[in-house]
């Protein structure tokens, strides 16, 4: 395989998964895994009682309860596969830990020469390992902090990275408010593919969420990526994701959610469909969350995710 060529799939790989026109390595890390994460777009940043808040904000495993482990599998376009692992447990006196996977498999492919001689096949896969700690600073008040590594391999080439992400919550409990800001995976490769090493996908988000009085009904807000370059300084609010988890009984919910950003990004001339819109259900049966979310990509496709939640 020439490097030419492996420099072309890795960028088209890159583009693929993350659904934007950015030049960062590692643009896996912005999937949304986890069903009940992407049914609300993403506004995860605020969440206090899922362990899939250890990919958003550290902070919010904090207030975990018992040992909750969560498995999420994600059929991507194509051949391309994802899934992550999520578990969170507390010691007593020390604080709350958690643990995370984040793997996406790109499938197989040919390799040739320049002179189209095939090599072989060979395949192509990104992964990273996380380690969170939250403690408390104040009375609703929590911080957290992840440590990552991040391995990505097309056939024998690879790289590796070390990142962190840092993140805030305060909770607003007699008005069922929660707040969260985080900042996501700042660090550095360790190893390119090649001589000239990329930015890591950092992404800076700020959110809130509000569960009504008198409605089994609570409201997700978060503004992503307020790192990102922009020519005007409120251009960096249009990335915002919203989304709503409506408590249809004790058994089942609803979802719905709305990615701005996404939505602009996969028009095709005037036309978006249904691009940036999200739609989920989760269902607890017998001490176990399955959930399900279907996100549409407009004339590109669409993503299913399921997944399953419980606490020991």
């Amino acid at each position: 395989m020439n490097r030419n060529l492996k420099i072309q799939i890795s960028i088209f790989l890159f583009l693929l998964t993350a659904q934007c026109y950015s030049q960062n390595t590692f643009e896996f890390l912005r999937m949304d895994m986890n069903p009940r994460a992407a049914a609300l777009a993403g506004s995860f940043v605020s969440s206090s009682d899922d362990p899939n808040v250890i990919f958003y904000n550290p902070a919010g495993i904090y207030t975990l309860e018992g040992m909750p482990v969560s498995f999420s599998f994600v059929k991507h376009l194509l051949d391309i596969n994802l899934a992550s692992l999520a578990v969170a447990k507390d010691f007593e006196g020390i604080g709350k830990f958690a643990a995370g996977v984040e793997y996406i498999s790109y499938g197989s492919f040919k390799g040739m020469t320049e002179n189209a001689v095939p090599t072989g096949d060979f395949g192509a896969g990104e992964v990273a390992f996380i380690v969170g700690y939250s403690n408390q600073l104040d009375e609703n008040f929590y911080y957290g902090v992840n440590g990552k590594f991040i391995y990505s391999k097309i056939e024998k080439y690879y790289s590796t990275a070390l990142a962190a992400d840092i993140g805030l919550q305060y909770l607003i409990p007699e008005q069922l408010i929660n707040i969260g800001f985080s900042v996501l995976n700042i660090g550095s490769q360790l190893q390119s593919y090649i001589s000239t090493k990329e930015k890591l996908p950092i992404d800076m988000r700020m959110g809130i969420s509000k569960k009504l009085e008198h409605l089994p009904l609570r409201i997700y807000l978060s503004f992503n990526r307020l790192s990102d370059q922009k020519d005007k300084f409120f251009d960096r609010f249009k990335t915002f994701t919203i989304g709503t988890e409506f408590n249809l009984s004790k058994v089942l919910r609803l979802r719905l959610g709305y990615d701005n950003d996404k939505r602009q990004d996969l028009k095709i001339g005037t036309t978006a469909g249904l691009a940036g819109f999200h739609i989920g259900v989760g269902a607890l049966i017998k001490g176990y969350n399955f959930d399900y979310s279907y996100s549409s990509l407009g004339s590109i496709g669409s993503l299913s995710r399921v997944g399953i939640t419980t606490t020991f």
